[in-house]
């Protein structure tokens, strides 16, 4: 199995674990992994995008300097876009664009709570099954009336696109996709390693 690159856009007034909690699952995967096969080669490269160099201000003033930018970040197979505050994104035309750049080029693109939001502004969304944080349903179906919008998930698997319900249910989503795109047995047990219950959709 070939590495599969993940990266994670964050933003000024990101939610933390809306970035977090993806990365530490895909990286405690890769642990796991390498536990589980000393002589493969990992499954999963994580990395953060960001706009541009400087660092940014998360949710409550945490401070983040992402890996990349938007112009340097090596070839993406699945793209996760986290949540927050992204009402300036959202007027932000060069995040946009390159979101639906990008998005063409991946095997997966999938965001966590709002995130939701910035997929669907790049036209990623149109009549597809989709999720955001229960307290932005309306907004989301007020916003964009072509998305087929789901509030009793945790995640929604379109198939290139997923996405998932507020904050934690970003960490089920993740593990969803371990499980997707390197075994059920990884996923668990990096759910195991985590010490999280992985609340599957029903």
């Amino acid at each position: 199995m070939s590495r599969i690159k993940v990266a994670i856009f964050i933003f000024p007034g990101v939610e933390v674990l809306d970035f977090a909690g993806p990365y530490e699952v895909f990286t405690t995967a890769s642990r796991v992994h390498a536990r589980m096969h000393p002589a493969a080669p990992q499954p999963f490269e994580v990395f953060t995008i960001a706009q541009d160099a400087q660092p940014i201000k998360a949710q409550a003033g945490l401070a983040v300097l992402a890996d990349y930018t938007s112009a340097t970040h090596p070839p993406i197979d699945l793209l996760i876009v986290a949540g927050g505050v992204v009402t300036e994104e959202l007027n932000k035309p060069a995040i946009i664009t390159w979101l639906a750049a990008t998005a063409a080029q991946t095997q997966i693109t999938a965001s966590v709570c709002t995130g939701a939001f910035l997929l669907a502004k790049a036209g990623l969304l149109n009549r597809k099954r989709v999720t955001t944080h229960w307290e932005d349903i309306a907004d989301l179906r007020h916003d964009f009336p072509a998305l087929q919008v789901i509030d009793s998930a945790r995640w929604v698997d379109a198939g290139e696109i997923v996405t998932s319900g507020g904050i934690s249910a970003g960490i089920d989503m993740s593990l969803h996709l371990v499980e997707r795109l390197a075994g059920r047995e990884l996923a668990l047990k990096t759910a195991r390693q985590m010490d999280y219950r992985w609340e599957e959709n029903c």
